[in-house]
């Protein structure tokens, strides 16, 4: 099943290269966080260059961007391909670039060589997929899926108050159409760096992805008392020592239930060099295989940090932040991904994500399915991501040929 199409693995490095050099850090990274200028740059770049291979922009009221080539059947519905080209402050030039350029790469092959599919080909970069200015991540696929309404998401502020809507209409990027016509895809695939270590671990080209692992995020707000950091410790209602307690136990109770917990941002009130913390609040993100037992968990962390807070006369509350449940990915097109690995010759692996992406989102609604690439270390949201040429061409030969298999090439 492998294509004929005059891919260039060269090109495709060449153009993460190009889209690295907007928002470059000074230690090799990228900081091109969505709705800023630097996005709107990318975006404009992408434009220009899938307009160039010939297709059509559309752009959604929440800032999707649907490049579309048409296929000989217009009645068919499209076959997707699609990541994002959004950052973290101290991102990588591969997380979510990849899958966008691998995308544009078959576009160009398409172009060159003449060939026509049968279904449409679609290339989509969405919308704040990061979240690191605007949170919850994944707010254009969540909108688009219907997850999220799609006017909370224009209403999101980020830390400095800046409005989601007015930000992307800010930067030029506010389109007319409905995001929920995303909602119509005959299929979709997303390539990704792995964001862990096993494929590199175990001298793997390809992943192969087979489905996502539940997740539960919280907030944990520690409720106390202040008090001069000169008095007694005794009987203080210390937030702070409350919340390394907790924070303690959920890791405990998280390797018990071979499950992954991360706290990932904590802030202290009143925040004073000399004043015992009176309040606590952090973040809580779980992740487990097993829906089921991640609720086990929650169960179980609730009932510990109440316990925590009864002894030392705090109060602990978890309260639900967002929740995405286990996810299947489509099994015919997760076995034309592995179909692809084999006759390419590339070895490979099924594995799960424990990572939220676009096209897990996309998953609960249509036939989707993702494929990982390795990444040096398992290193990514860090400015020092790295990935060799070979393993982008790798995730681009076998992404392209499972397309192909799924849009049809016309006479075939």
């Amino acid at each position: 099943m492998s294509t004929n199409l005059p891919l260039s693995g060269a090109r495709l490095w060449d153009s993460l290269m190009e889209f690295a050099r907007i928002g470059a850090t000074p230690k090799g990274g990228c900081n091109r966080q969505t709705l800023t200028d630097l996005d709107g740059e990318a975006r404009a770049l992408l434009q220009r260059q899938a307009e160039a291979a010939g297709a059509t922009l559309t752009l959604d009221r929440v800032g999707n961007m649907v490049l579309t080539r048409p296929g000989r059947d217009p009645t068919r519905k499209p076959v997707a391909i699609g990541s994002h080209l959004d950052t973290q402050p101290t991102g990588g030039k591969f997380d979510g670039v990849l899958g966008v350029l691998a995308g544009l790469e078959i576009l160009r092959a398409l172009h060159e060589a003449g060939v026509e599919t049968e279904a449409p080909v679609v290339l989509v970069n969405w919308t704040n997929e990061e979240g690191a200015r605007f949170s919850p991540p994944m707010m254009g696929s969540g909108a688009a899926m219907g997850i999220f309404p799609e006017a909370e998401v224009l209403a999101k502020t980020d830390a400095a108050g800046a409005v989601f809507g007015a930000e992307l209409a800010r930067i030029g990027w506010a389109g007319e159409a409905d995001p929920a016509a995303l909602g119509d895809l005959g299929a979709y695939f997303e390539l990704h760096i792995e964001q862990g270590p096993v494929l590199e671990r175990e001298a793997m080209q390809v992943g192969i992805v087979t489905h996502a692992l539940a997740q539960h995020w919280f907030d944990v707000t520690v409720t106390g008392e202040e008090a001069h950091g000169g008095s007694a410790m005794a009987g203080r209602r210390d937030a702070l020592m409350a919340a390394a307690e907790v924070a303690t136990m959920i890791e405990r109770a998280a390797l018990a239930a071979g499950a992954r917990a991360t706290v990932g941002r904590m802030t202290l009130h009143p925040d004073s060099r000399n004043v015992v913390p009176g309040r606590v609040w952090f973040s809580l993100d779980t992740r487990h295989d097993h829906q089921d037992q991640l609720a086990a968990l929650a169960a179980t962390l609730r009932g510990e940090a109440a316990g925590i807070g009864a002894r030392r006369g705090v109060s602990v509350v978890l309260e639900d932040f967002w929740i995405s449940p286990a996810t299947p990915f489509d099994a015919a097109l997760v076995g034309r991904l592995r179909e692809a690995a084999r006759a390419r010759g590339y070895a490979h692996r099924d594995m799960p994500t424990a990572i939220g992406h676009d096209a897990v989102y996309v998953a609960r609604r249509l036939p989707a399915a993702m494929l990982f690439v390795p990444c040096h270390g398992g290193l990514s949201h860090n400015e020092a991501e790295s990935i060799t040429p070979g393993w982008a061409e790798a995730g681009l030969m076998v992404l392209a040929d499972a397309v192909l298999a799924t849009a049809r090439v016309a006479g075939e």
